[in-house]
């Protein structure tokens, strides 16, 4: 078993402005006078640079952070960060590629006007694996971001820069975006709350309008639920989307007990490893005592699913090598990465499929939702296995070794991308062998956030949620 110490774990909580304060905390302590925005920026800005030489989260720095205008948000004067694949105006957007040089974007993205519109005050961007496409975030030719609960293991992907500054302490929450796990996986990597809303509860990506097939939903990474809870009830204050049901504040548990069904290993066959599954049972056992009915389930999807979401995903590649000039006009396909490159060459090896692929991933919702006949919720792990240490999932390894360890990582999140369903990821009260956290996922039909979240606040309650600065 690893031994916590100073050369294994690295967080930069201390007694300044932002104190232990999630995002909610210190917005309130900012509108009591207690601190200033200015003063949070700044003592978090030594905070990243406490970590950053060991974690390597950070793409770019604001050079002069300001609080965004209107300050009145849920989350005003709170620092954080945007993800490097979401346009923040003045700062190149790179999508973690070595593929092209990016300029200065000319504009905010929608969702980064969305975000600002809570008052945040943005220092930076963080980093992430090549075009957002592996559930580590690791280079071919630089250094990955590092776990702060132990910098020798992955920190998750794609959100992982976002996640390593947020468990470390450096900011309460940053930007995170879920196209096959990518809030919810980092989340579990790190002991953080991350959750996937329905598609269409926050405005839309740009990029993934334009596909047949809108994985993407954008969200934050937080070390409480209530953060969550905040951000999305911000966000629908600056925008509301009339095919939902408005969600509100939502503050705390319910006395309504729900029926949870629960699973342990992938519908489609991916085992799960020992300590994963301890963690499920032992979060089934949590929620039992606590009043909810809690039974098995299966989710009957097409056994092509995995198959079906690769082509997908290797479709995202080719056409990225169509398209790349329209992000930098060096682009050079050939430079992508290894995992990029094999997704491609896959997919042209199987383009003729296309249309099968995509009628039947689109068909998923109907087994998605018989499978909730009877259910509220679906408690499931969100990875197979505990988290790897760095270079098992590095693009380094060649692509069929790869490939294979990352379907056999990554075999629970996809199916509510693929629907548009909400779905949470939050720490487990067991930790792995080496201490590292866990992560349980709940899911729910379209529009179920306030489920989501009313539970993680009565898991949240019953046992508090491991930290890194208490190891």
């Amino acid at each position: 078993m690893t031994t916590f110490d100073e050369r294994t774990m690295v967080h930069a909580f201390r007694d300044d402005a932002l104190a232990e304060h999630d995002a909610v905390g210190l917005a309130a302590a900012i509108r009591r006078g207690e601190v200033s925005a200015a003063e949070a920026a700044r003592d978090a800005q030594e905070r990243v640079r406490t970590v950053e030489a060991r974690l390597g989260a950070v793409q770019a720095y604001v050079e002069t952070p300001a609080p965004a205008a209107g300050t009145g948000g849920a989350f005003a004067g709170v620092p954080t960060f945007v993800k490097d694949n979401t346009d923040y105006q003045g700062l190149p957007t790179g999508h973690g590629s070595a593929a092209f040089r990016p300029g200065a974007a000319r504009r905010h993205a929608p969702f980064a006007r969305q975000f600002l519109s809570s008052g945040v005050t943005v220092l930076g961007k963080t980093r992430l694996p090549e075009f957002g496409f592996s559930p580590t975030t690791e280079y071919e030719g630089a250094e990955p971001v590092r776990n702060p609960w132990h910098t020798g293991f992955s920190a998750g992907g794609s959100s992982g820069g976002s996640a390593a500054l947020v468990a470390a302490g450096a900011v309460p929450i940053a930007h995170a975006n879920d196209g096959g796990g990518s809030i919810r996986i980092p989340a579990a990597c790190c002991g953080l709350v991350g959750l996937k809303p329905t598609r269409g509860r926050v405005v839309a990506n740009a990029q993934s309008r334009q596909l047949p097939l809108d994985l993407i939903s954008d969200g934050i990474v937080s070390r409480s639920v209530r953060d969550a809870a905040a951000f999305l009830a911000a966000a629908e204050t600056y925008w509301k989307n009339p095919a939902l049901p408005s969600l509100g504040l939502v503050e705390g548990p319910s006395d309504q007990r729900l029926r949870i069904g629960f699973l342990l290993d992938s519908p489609n066959g991916v085992g799960s490893d020992d300590a994963t599954r301890a963690a499920v049972t032992e979060t089934v056992a949590t929620l039992e005592r606590l009043g909810h009915t809690v039974q098995p389930v299966e989710l009957g999807l097409d056994p092509s699913f995995t198959d079906d979401f690769l082509t997908y995903w290797g479709m995202l590649s080719f056409l990225l090598g169509v398209t790349g000039r329209t992000l930098g006009s060096d682009f050079d396909r050939h430079r992508m990465d290894g995992l990029s490159r094999g997704l491609r060459e896959e997919y042209l090896g199987k383009w003729r499929r296309t249309p099968g692929m995509l009628r039947r991933l689109k068909r998923t919702k109907q087994a998605y939702a018989a499978s909730f006949r009877g259910l509220d919720l679906v408690l499931s792990p969100v990875l197979a296995h505990s988290t790897p240490p760095i270079g098992h999932l590095s693009p380094t390894v060649p692509y069929p070794t790869l490939i294979e360890r990352i379907l056999a990582y990554v075999a629970f999140t996809p199916v509510n991308n693929v629907v548009g369903t909400p779905s949470i990821s939050v720490p487990a009260a067991s930790a792995t062998e080496d201490g590292l956290p866990i992560g349980v996922m709940f899911s729910g039909r379209p529009g179920a956030e306030r489920k989501l979240l009313e539970v993680a606040f009565e898991l949240e309650a019953d046992r508090p949620f491991r930290r890194v600065q208490d190891l």
